[in-house]
This record gives C-alpha cells, structure tokens and sequence, in this order.
C-alpha cells in the first residue's frame, strides 16, 4: 500500500508541477474541467445514484452539464454567475423533479443527491480557478497543494506510527487524534516554510491562523467524504489511482481547504 502511495504520487507530481506552473490559466481549467466529471461520476457512484434509472440519468446528466459550466464560468473570472449556476442547477432540477414525483417518490432523494454532489465538486473545484486565476495564482495554488497532500501525508503517517486514540470512529475507524495533530503541525510547519520563501510580508500571526485553517478544512473534508462512504459500504470512490483509490479520495481534503484558501487570499490576507 505504501510502495503503491509513493510510485502514484512521483507519477503526479511532476504533472501537477508542469500543469500549475507552465500550462496556463486555459490549461489548467480544462483539466480541473475533467477531474471535475471524473470526481461527480464517482461521487454518483457512491450515494448510490445508478444510470439506469432514467430519472436518475437525468439528473446525472444536468450534473455532467452544470459541471464544467461552472468550472469555465470562473475561468471568466465571474464568481456570480459561479453562484447563479448553482441556483439555475436546484430550479432545473426541482422542476425535472415535479412531474416525476407522483410515481416515484424517491426523485426528491435523487435531486437531494444531485443538488449536493453539485456543491460538493464543481462549485468548491471552482475555487482553484479563481485562485489560479487571481494575483500570484502560481504561487498560491502550489502552496495549496503542498500545505494539503503534506499535511495529508503527515497525518497519515503519524496516525500509522503513533495513532492510538480514535478521531471519529463511527466515521473512519483507522483516523487518530494523533493522526490529525501530526497532519496540523505539518500543514504549519509546510505553510510557514512557503511563506518564508514566497509571501514575506504576510503576517506570522494571521499566516498561522490560515495554515491551521486549511489543515482544519482538509481534515474536515476528508472525514466527509468517509461519512458518505460509510453510507454506502463502499472503501474507496474508485481504483484510478493506486494507493489512493479514486480522484475523489485523492482531493476530497481539497475540496473543503479550496474556499477557505480562497477567501483567505481574497479577504482577509
């Protein structure tokens, strides 16, 4: 499990390095544009929303089509129409919904599903475009990812080596308190190492505060997306990467720290 960790990351590293510093703003959205349909086939996948129905295909497909247009939407930099896609998505969807209903009262669920699965992907993938696309988007979006999988990795490692206190054990059984302090003190000490080299003039004290934050973020989102997992009986969204299971496993603790890294460069840094 280990060997098959470290030969996928080696795999992606370099590629994530050429996609984030030389493949421009277009390239990059493109492919967060793919991750984003590869994450929603798989999220589908694991609540349980199958094609066969043709309700479900429906709403499947309104996803696959709200999908990338959000993504493309903030590549044009429009944070509102971001958020007037997520609200055409839910009206679009109710309204499929409606006639649907009198003999299948399971649609809600699906729209439930749907709506969510919506939210959860494209619109928070949507932050690392803005991000990318913003003041210094290189550099933060390196810095995003090197605070996220080092700290994913820290956490993972000082849970497997010191880990005896459960974190959340009715959610995933093998996460520590340990775990996640070692992933915290990782985000920090990975973040106060890029900040020294990158963002000088950033505050220590509010630099700490969002390093922590992110780490905060990440954790949160990684135990999410085990909670819907533990729904489903399922151990991993999918088999794409190995010793990691699918995308969605891959950037699931992404997924939360984006916004947060967004509204922290945006607002408050």
């Amino acid at each position: 499990m280990h060997s098959k960790r470290w030969i996928t990351a080696f795999v992606t590293i370099p590629f994530l390095a050429l996609l984030t510093g030389g493949g421009g703003a277009l390239m990059f959205a493109v492919v967060i544009g793919a991750v984003c349909l590869i994450a929603l086939w798989e999220f589908f996948h694991i609540v349980r929303v199958k094609t066969e129905s043709l309700n479900s295909f429906c709403f499947k497909l309104l996803a696959f089509i709200m999908g990338p247009a959000i993504i493309w939407a903030a590549y044009m930099n429009s944070l509102k129409s971001v958020l007037g896609l997520i609200a055409l998505n839910l009206i679009v969807s109710a309204l499929i919904s409606l006639p649907k209903f009198k003999s299948d009262t399971s649609v809600s669920g699906i729209v439930f599903k749907q709506v969510l699965g919506v939210i959860y992907i494209p619109f928070f993938l949507s932050f690392l475009v803005l991000i990318r696309n913003g003041d210094d988007g290189v550099s933060w979006i390196f810095f995003l990812l090197i605070v996220v999988f080092l700290g994913d990795t820290g956490a993972f490692y000082t849970g497997s080596y010191l880990g005896k206190h459960k974190l959340c054990p009715a959610v995933s059984p093998h996460k520590t308190i340990e775990g996640s302090v070692g992933g915290l003190a990782v985000n920090v000490c990975a973040g106060a190492l890029f900040k020294f080299f990158f963002f000088p003039l950033f505050p220590w004290g509010l630099s700490i505060i969002f390093f922590l934050s992110i780490g905060v973020a990440g954790q949160v989102g990684d135990l999410f997306e085990s909670e819907l997992k533990r729904v489903s009986n399922i151990k991993d969204s999918g088999a794409l990467l190995p010793g990691h299971g699918g995308f969605l496993d891959r950037i699931d603790a992404l997924l939360f720290a984006a916004p947060i890294a967004y509204c922290f460069k945006e607002y408050i840094l």
